[in-house]
């Protein structure tokens, strides 16, 4: 995020941005609208894993961000449904090895089939 914040304090000053810098703002500011929280309402450490996982593995890219709130409660809803051991093992184990990988990306490969705003 600290990237992010740098290139759009320099995108004030510059309309010519190539590719890859629009991409890489346009993520981060995904990143950083998923991550605010309402005030006395903090979000559980998994539920903001899993979303920082899709926003830097690009499952957010594609969604406009005032379709990003919908997208994240019902991406949770889903995994509660559909795949609670992530949540249980991110806890747990702390860190996503293989097998937590393969497990998120499973759900959210799935979530992206289903997903209506």
């Amino acid at each position: 995020l600290a990237q992010y914040r740098e290139k759009a304090a320099f995108a004030q000053f510059g309309s010519d941005l190539d590719p890859a810098t629009q991409k890489q703002l346009a993520r981060g500011q995904r990143l950083t609208e998923v991550l605010k929280q309402d005030q006395y309402v903090p979000m559980p450490v998994e539920r903001q894993i899993l979303i920082v996982y899709a926003g830097t593995h690009g499952y957010l890219d594609k969604h406009p961000i005032n379709k990003l709130k919908a997208y994240e409660t019902q991406l949770y809803e889903f995994t509660e449904k559909k795949y609670p051991e992530i949540f249980k093992d991110l806890v747990s184990k702390g860190k996503i090895e293989d097998d937590l990988n393969t497990k998120i990306e499973n759900c959210l490969k799935e979530f992206e089939k289903t997903f209506v705003v």
